[in-house]
């Protein structure tokens, strides 16, 4: 998929923050729409499909957290929000609603394009180191797919965000060897991890109920104290 064919839905109540944030994303190749009222906005996105949605978190009708909620299980696309407040909890509460990233007001143009390109490659296929060729993994009742970007439990497929997928991947490809969060950062982001970005937690957390794993004393994504994060072959092929 080339830039051009890239559409972009930007839901902002700021119109002229909206209008200057596309004209600069125009300018990079990027088709972009805008839609300033929250209570229109999920049923735009359900409707139009775009390849990624800009997503305030503030918005007049009905906030952003409750979109995100609302059109999660019709729109697979990424969703990057932007806060205008640093608070930890609402970065958390974004992510855990189903956004892909979210990025701090005053938003620089720059960072933005950045984050919205990595999101956009992201979403075109993951990048692990598992060889080229290998397109499926398949431990017990747990199978991935990369070629689909879905995964099945017991033949049900699992929803799954598409951050949360090429978390998934990315775990399962390097199975039995512990990844830490400063490689998951940069293999899925593009960029050098800070040390306090909580992303990757709380994507683990949500992805561990989903794959059969028990969220309190995990047997398939194991963390590992100080270091990071294992994805355990032999308890994922024990999985009826």
């Amino acid at each position: 998929m080339e830039h051009e064919a890239w559409h972009i839905l930007i839901v902002e109540d700021d119109l002229r923050l909206a209008e200057l944030t596309r004209d600069y994303l125009e300018g990079n190749g990027l088709r972009v729409a805008i839609e300033a009222d929250g209570a229109r906005a999920a049923a735009r996105i359900i409707k139009e499909q775009p390849a990624l949605v800009v997503l305030d978190l503030m918005l007049p009708g009905e906030d952003g957290l409750a979109i995100c909620r609302k059109v999660r299980g019709a729109y697979d696309g990424p969703i990057l929000m932007l806060t205008a407040r640093t608070d930890d909890m609402d970065q958390v509460l974004g992510l855990e609603m189903g956004a892909d990233d979210y990025v701090c007001k005053p938003v620089r143009p720059r960072v933005l394009l950045a984050r919205i390109r990595a999101l956009l490659r992201r979403s075109e296929g993951p990048e692990s180191s598992a060889a080229p060729a290998q397109r499926r993994l398949e431990f017990g009742a747990l199978v991935v797919d990369s070629a689909m970007r879905e995964a099945w439990l017991r033949e049900q497929s699992i929803e799954l965000t598409s951050a949360e997928f090429d978390l998934l991947w990315l775990l399962a490809a390097n199975a039995g060897r512990i990844l830490s969060r400063e490689e998951i950062f940069t293999a899925l982001r593009g960029i050098e991890y800070d040390g306090q970005d909580r992303s990757i937690d709380v994507r683990i957390s949500r992805i561990r109920p989903k794959i059969g794993d028990d969220p309190v004393h995990p047997r398939l994504i194991k963390t590992v104290r100080s270091k990071g994060y294992l994805f355990v072959r032999e308890a994922a092929e024990g999985l009826k």
